[in-house]
């Protein structure tokens, strides 16, 4: 599982090419390199399962977190791209898009660790769910992605956002 993050809270015009860089190159590269050297041990194995975290950032924009949702958006198409090319050494890949989720990133974002639900009321509003996700929730998403249950799926995107993507 890829699973790597880091958040920067800056739109296009005051995003630096210093943050700019680093969150592409833990965002986003990151995620290639997990890939591009699990995938010649899966291979040898006979198979496996690859699952990339990205985020709702991928699906919808906010004008805010430019370079953060440019590597989330990227995650997205690379997911795509290497379900399609390693399909046939019996790889798979897939998706997670979180939403809303306490996570340490998250506390981050918002500022406020002990207050995330307060802090986070004006984003609970949109969510059709009222509220912000466990991270057990993305857990039992990944266990369905990692396990034999999903032996058909490669290339799926499963969102864990409450309903947030729906409007």
């Amino acid at each position: 599982m890829n699973n790597a993050g880091i958040f920067s809270v800056s739109g296009v015009e005051e995003t630096t090419m210093e943050i700019w860089n680093k969150v592409i190159s833990v965002n986003q590269t990151g995620t290639w390199l997990g890939m591009k050297y699990i995938v010649p041990l899966m291979r040898k194995a006979g198979g496996g399962s690859i699952i990339n975290i990205s985020s709702v950032y991928a699906l919808i924009g906010t004008g805010t977190s430019a370079a953060y949702q440019s590597t989330k958006g990227a995650i997205r198409i690379l997911s795509k791209t290497a379900a399609i090319e390693f399909a046939k050494d019996n790889i798979r890949v897939n998706t997670i898009f979180p939403g809303a989720i306490a996570t340490s990133i998250t506390e981050t974002a918002l500022d406020k660790p002990s207050k995330i639900e307060e802090t986070a009321s004006d984003i609970i509003q949109i969510i059709p769910m009222k509220r912000i996700g466990k991270s057990i929730e993305v857990a039992y998403g990944a266990l369905y992605l990692a396990s034999d249950e999903s032996s058909y799926t490669t290339g799926a995107e499963l969102v864990i956002d409450g309903g947030w993507t729906i409007p």
